[in-house]
């Protein structure tokens, strides 16, 4: 067990690094702000007083870009089960969209730097008179903080040494969770994962191994998703992996592939194709599922009788990992046994310090993402 509600099986191949663990102490004793953000000290900047008025609404819309975005699109996926809202997330540009004018919907507009171009464009788009808006964004005179004052929105700052995509346990996540209804002092979980020593253990021994496989060209970390639930979790991931490390040549390359559609596709090359892979095994026990019909199952697919979707979810997961063994593909599996805000939080916790990490391993800043800037420098070039 990692945690009482996630069963981990660590991958296979270790090259052990008492620097690894000795980094871990170093960090958790910092005063890195980014890590403070997981732990109960870390005050919010909203009021859950001043807030109260917004929660009586029914629709929201979620209008930002990467990391403002999607840590509170993986919980509202994962946890759906609990929230009794709807949540509209904008976070691409799409020349399509067919805009509500809809006057209950409240725009929750997210952008650190305040000057995100698609969120610019978005919000111009979309935010229409009457509506209610609150705005989080860096306490200067940006074009959002700006319009947000025009607007007499509610403006909530975002920290300036929290970047987007390690956002999701501060204001940025929490305050959508907090909308959503969620306990979110239950996300909050270093305090307690510190003192557990199989959680450090297995998080440090994930970091060595990796290590070894960026060492020896495993560059590619694929999900193996059989929960459709946290495809928004992984594509939360996805951007932490990529944008923290890909810098000086160096990165990992992450890849979400949801089963068991992908079993008909790229399975034939993740089982015999290039080496270059490691692999990440995530399935999420579910209670409730689709049973299957038995008066109409053939005979010839009698083993299929009595049985649920999720059953047959689990069996083909179960049936993967054995042949990646017989295989000797690496891989790590995540069992999740409680679908709730404290394993979402572990979980986050656990891929956050492990980024960290590997980041400092691998001699690079993991915080900052200055190749990024380079296309927005450029783009407004052309556009002005």
């Amino acid at each position: 067990m990692l945690t009482s509600g996630i069963h981990f099986t660590k991958f296979k191949i270790r090259k052990k690094n008492i620097k690894i663990k000795n980094e871990l102490k170093f960090i958790l004793k910092q005063n890195i702000q980014v890590i403070h953000s997981l732990t109960k000290k870390y005050i919010n900047n909203f009021n859950k007083k001043d807030i109260l008025k917004y929660k009586k609404q029914k629709n929201y819309r979620i209008i930002g870009m990467g990391g403002s975005s999607l840590g509170s699109q993986a919980i509202y996926d994962f946890l759906k089960h609990k929230i009794n809202k709807k949540f509209e997330f904008l976070d691409n540009l799409n020349a399509n969209y067919k805009n509500s004018s809809n006057s209950n919907i409240l725009n929750l507009i997210i952008s650190k730097s305040g000057n995100t171009l698609e969120t610019i464009v978005n919000s111009n788009i979309c935010i229409k008179k009457n509506q209610k808006n609150i705005f989080i964004t860096e306490n200067k005179k940006s074009y959002l903080h700006i319009l947000a004052e025009k607007l007499k929105a509610e403006i909530i700052y975002h920290n300036n040494f929290i970047g987007g995509r390690y956002s999701v346990l501060s204001e940025v996540g929490m305050l959508p969770a907090e909308l959503m209804g969620l306990d979110i002092s239950k996300f909050k979980q270093l305090n307690n994962l510190i003192k557990n020593k199989k959680y450090l253990n297995n998080l440090v021994n994930n970091v060595e191994s990796i290590l070894y496989f960026i060492k020896i060209k495993k560059l590619n970390s694929v999900i193996i998703n059989y929960d459709e639930k946290s495809t928004n979790l992984f594509n939360w991931y996805q951007q932490l992996v990529a944008e923290s490390l890909g810098k000086q040549s160096k990165g990992i390359l992450p890849i979400v592939s949801n089963m068991p559609k992908d079993n008909h596709s790229v399975m034939q090359l993740y089982l015999d194709g290039t080496k270059n892979n490691f692999f990440t095994f995530f399935y999420v026990k579910e209670k409730n599922s689709l049973k299957i019909n038995n008066s109409q199952i053939l005979q010839t697919q009698s083993y299929l009788k009595n049985r649920d979707i999720n059953h047959i979810i689990y069996a083909q997961k179960q049936a993967t990992e054995s042949v990646f063994k017989k295989k000797k593909i690496p891989f790590r599996s995540f069992e999740i046994l409680k679908r709730d805000e404290k394993t979402l939080g572990e979980l986050f916790t656990f891929f956050i310090l492990e980024t960290i990490l590997l980041g400092r391993a691998l001699k690079i800043n993991p915080f900052d993402q200055p190749a990024v800037e380079l296309i927005k420098t450029e783009t407004k070039k052309i556009l002005t």
